[in-house]
């Protein structure tokens, strides 16, 4: 399972969705390119806030990401905690079961 994140999907799925996401958020903008008299100095505006708003989802997902591996692995030191548990209960010698079975009195 070498290459798949805690949702189950490899890297670069996640890698495409999150770049399809950021193309349908920055069309949706509504940025539109106007012939202003001050589009030049709006451009170079609009263009950091969009690089500022593209950094912060990238951060994110980042986030999520990790959340989720963090999560992920916190689950399975737990059921791994539980399998052992079961297993040292399941070889634990037991003096009522051999007293039973007429093995020792």
């Amino acid at each position: 399972m070498r290459g798949i994140s805690a949702s189950g999907l490899p890297w670069w799925h996640l890698l495409l969705f999150a770049s399809i996401c950021l193309q349908f958020f920055l069309g949706i903008s509504g940025d539109s390119k106007s012939s202003n008299t001050g589009a030049k100095a709006e451009t170079h505006t609009s263009s950091s806030k969009t690089g500022t708003k593209v950094f912060l989802i990238l951060v994110g997902f980042g986030a999520v990401a990790g959340f989720s591996f963090f999560l992920y692995k916190l689950w399975q030191k737990k059921k791994r905690d539980e399998q052992y548990a079961r297993l040292l209960k399941l070889f634990e010698e037991d003096d009522e079961l051999e007293v039973e079975l007429g093995l020792r009195d």
